[in-house]
């Protein structure tokens, strides 16, 4: 399984990336299969650097804020506009008004909104999409969400999503081979709670759980990266590294 970094900038693009989007891709049947977790503010446009947009399998929306889903209403333009034709519909899993929201945020009447380029479907149990199994996870924050495991090739990823220190967390970071964790917040700040994680806080989980390896992202453009990265080396033994746009890690 490969993790490519699209987009890890925290709450709106920053000078260096988009905001979150990641893309992973796995073999199977003969073919090589893709799919997004988020697809947030310029997202779309840094896609297009690693392949296609067109050929991605499914996407899952961790939760419905701009910072993770904005872009699908460029990629419904895409589908649905294209010189080639109007694509095959593929499935978006999210939360519950997944395709509302969308469809509101393009200004289109919510039926039929986008469904006629995306299946609309709500998280709940695991689902397969070809050689990857995704299990969403229910995270806290101040709108329904949920963290991602998804597994392919032997390996498993768990993507935090938007959340605060919660058993959810936990349970995406239970010994998985990557944890890619957000790291909005700074300890020490007067920070609210259920709301984002600390880089510490992503350390402390990625121990609980045994993860392998710890891959920190959605730091906001107006903190600096180093401090997320130390605070995390301060709570967590194993190897850590920042997301940055355009890295590919194999897993």
């Amino acid at each position: 399984m490969r993790l490519t970094v699209v987009g890890c900038s925290g709450s709106y693009p920053g000078p260096d990336s988009p905001a979150s989007c990641y893309l992973l891709e796995a073999e199977s049947d003969g073919r090589t299969w893709r799919i997004l977790l988020d697809l947030g503010s310029g997202a779309l446009g840094a896609l297009q650097r690693h392949g296609d947009p067109l050929t991605i399998d499914a996407v899952f929306l961790s939760h419905l804020h701009a910072d993770h889903c904005l872009d699908l209403s460029g990629y419904y333009v895409m589908r649905k506009y294209h010189p080639a034709g109007p694509q095959p519909r593929i499935p978006v899993w999210g939360p519950e008004g997944t395709a509302e929201r969308m469809a509101k945020a393009y200004d289109l009447p919510v039926d039929p909104g986008m469904t006629g380029e995306f299946d609309f479907r709500l998280h709940g149990a695991p689902v397969e999409v070809g050689p990857f199994r995704v299990e969403p996870v229910p995270v806290v924050h101040p709108v329904p969400a949920y963290g991602l495991r998804v597994s392919a090739d032997g390996a498993t990823l768990g993507y935090s999503g938007d959340t605060g220190p919660c058993p959810g967390l936990d349970a995406v970071a239970q010994d998985v081979d990557l944890l890619l964790a957000e790291a909005s917040f700074r300890s020490g700040d007067d920070n609210p709670a259920d709301l984002h994680l600390t880089g510490a806080d992503c350390g402390e989980a990625a121990t609980r759980g045994a993860a392998r390896r710890l891959m920190l992202t959605h730091v906001p453009p107006w903190f600096d990266r180093a401090d997320a990265l130390a605070e995390a080396r301060s709570t967590y033994a194993g190897p850590v590294v920042l997301a940055r746009c355009g890295d590919v890690h194999e897993l």
